[in-house]
This record gives structure tokens, sequence and C-alpha cells, in this order.
């Protein structure tokens, strides 16, 4: 794998700090300072960009649609002909439905849970109906939109897996996927990481840990259809080993399953502030507004030496990451479960 990037395919931007909702699995609310990525930047860097073979981009958060300008970041890059995919919590879609519908070929929102769920984990007051609302909108303008749902599990949800797939069915979700929660870095604004006491009320419990298991197993006969249909992106065996594994390896009760990803040679994250990074969870190369231009940060002598480096199999990091898609289990499928 050559360590010198020559083209980067996917790039992840933070285009506003804050966020609307206050979940319980993330920071990024606390953050009030509003500070944006300016749109006229993202115009000067969107040549860059292209001639590094950019082809996707992904606008991340919080809430994207709390920038003042967003449309004024997308359309820079449309016009240069990457795909524009939004990250949103859902409720700022009634307002926008027209234009997201009309900048980005997608939209992946927070699904946690049935409304009763999604609500507490959240902490927001009518969380799923501003979503419900939202999603609505985003269909009576484009009834053919694309548009995902993502979950992540831990101790406030896990009980409601297949409830999760029968409330993306209602709203009429093409896709839903499933994460374990990210308990030890300092992403999503957790600077210097959140104590074991925080660690722990967000993580499902060792003592439930075989309740967890059940309803990975409930999941996959309650919801047959949506498998079959491709709503879950997930199989039932890889769920047992990236969802359950993750806890159980979290508790040390197993190791981490063995894993694959490439994310720092085909990808980066830019933040709001200008910081680059391989992904959400390591560490960064440096900032695009001191060096100038993504090439320049992502193939500095440093970066290109971590790259060299790195080792997905050892790394700490990586070995704990909870957005890993290629994952395998130590043991025959099944064979660690209680």
């Amino acid at each position: 794998m050559a360590h010198v990037l020559s083209s980067l395919s996917e790039l992840f931007i933070w285009p506003h700090a804050g966020c609307n909702q206050r979940c319980v699995s993330c920071d990024i609310w606390q953050d009030t300072s509003r500070r944006e990525i300016d749109a006229t930047d993202v115009k000067r860097w969107a040549d860059q960009w292209a001639a590094l073979g950019v082809r996707k981009v992904v606008l991340v958060g919080g809430e994207p649609l709390m920038h003042r300008n967003l449309f004024g970041i997308a359309a820079p890059l449309r016009e240069r002909g990457m795909k524009l995919e939004l990250l949103s919590t859902g409720p700022l879609l009634s307002r926008y439905a027209e234009q997201v519908t009309t900048w980005f070929d997608a939209v992946l929102v927070s699904l946690d849970g049935p409304p009763t769920i999604h609500d507490e984990v959240r902490r927001v007051r009518h969380a799923f109906r501003l979503l419900e609302a939202g999603i609505a909108a985003v269909r009576k303008v484009n009834p053919d939109f694309t548009l995902f749902a993502r979950c992540t599990v831990h101790r406030y949800n896990y009980r409601h897996l297949p409830e999760t797939v029968r409330t993306a069915q209602r709203l009429g979700i093409d896709r839903i996927s499933f994460i374990p929660a990210d308990l030890t870095t300092e992403a999503f604004n957790r600077s210097g990481g959140w104590d074991e006491a925080r660690q722990h009320d967000l993580a499902v419990p060792a003592a439930e840990l075989p309740r967890l298991a059940a309803e990975i197993d409930r999941l996959s006969e309650e919801c047959a259809d949506s498998y079959a249909s491709g709503l879950v992106e997930e199989s039932p065996s890889h769920l047992r080993t990236y969802l359950y594994g993750h806890y159980r390896a979290f508790h040390g009760l197993a190791e981490h399953a063995d894993r694959t990803c490439s994310r720092p040679w085909d990808s980066a994250v830019v933040e709001v502030d200008g910081t680059v990074r391989p992904c959400f969870f390591l560490e960064p190369y440096g900032n695009l507004h001191e060096a100038g231009d993504l090439h320049a940060v992502v193939n500095s002598p440093a970066a290109v030496h971590w790259r060299a480096e790195l080792d997905v199999a050892t790394n700490e990091v990586c070995q704990r990451c909870p957005c890993f898609r290629s994952v395998r289990p130590r043991s025959s499928p099944g064979g660690d479960r209680p």
C-alpha cells in the first residue's frame, strides 16, 4: 500500500461545531461557539480536492444544517462532480427539504430506536416527531430521494433492535445500519476522553451481554423480511461480531475482532477549524489553513511516516474503533457466546 497519497476517494467535512440534540453518546452539543468552515474557503479548496480525485464528500456533525451557508459549501463541490451525502439529526430537514434534495445525493439520519427510546437517547423533547416531519418533508419534495439511517447501539437502546428496524421501515428509510458506541477516544468533542464512569454508563453492561446476543437473534428472526429486502445493512453474523463482540472486548471478556481498514490511505476528515485527520478517531495530520492545501497536509513527511508505521491490526485506537465494516470473529461464529 502506497503511503504517499496520490488520491483520496472520500472526504468527511465537519462544517459546523454545534448540534441541536443532546445525545447520551456524544458531547458535540456542548460546543456553543457556532464556529463554521467558511464557504469561501471550500470554494478555494474545491479545485485542489478535485485534483486529488475526491469523488464523494460527506458533511458530518453535529448538525451540518446549522451552518449559515451550507449550500454555499455544497455548490462548488457539486459543480466539480463530487457526490454529496449529508448526515443529519433530522429536525432541520423540514426547513431545508428543497435545498437538501437539490444539492445532496443522500441523507443519513440518526435513529436511536422507536419513538420513546429515540427521544430519551436524544434528550430533546419531541425529537422523534421532528425527525419524522423532516423525513416526510424530504419525501414530499422527492419521493425517490435516498434516505439512510444509523443506530448507535448502547445501554440505552440495545433492547429495542427489531423495533428500531420497524420504525425505520415505517419512516420510509431505504437502509439502516447499526454500530456500537465509541467509548474511549476524544472524538465528538470529548477532550481528554471520558472517564471510566462515563464509559461504563454508556456501554452495554457485562451482565447484560447475553440479552444483547438474544436481541441480535430476535432481530434476525422478527425482521427476516428486512434482511431479505436489504433494509438492514449488516448480516446477523456480522452484528454478533460487530456489536456483541465490541462490548465483550470492552469488558475484557474477549479480544477485539480481527479487522481491516483503508481509511488512512483513501480518505480524510476536515474539521471545523481546518484540522485534518485520517479518520474521526486517530491523531491529526495537521491543519489545512496552515499548510495551504490538502495534498500538503496528508503528504507531509510526518503523515507519510505515520501511515508507513500504522498497523491497523495492533493499533489500540483501531482495535477499539466502532466504525469498522470489515471484521471477523477470532473464533467460530457464536462459539464464545453464552
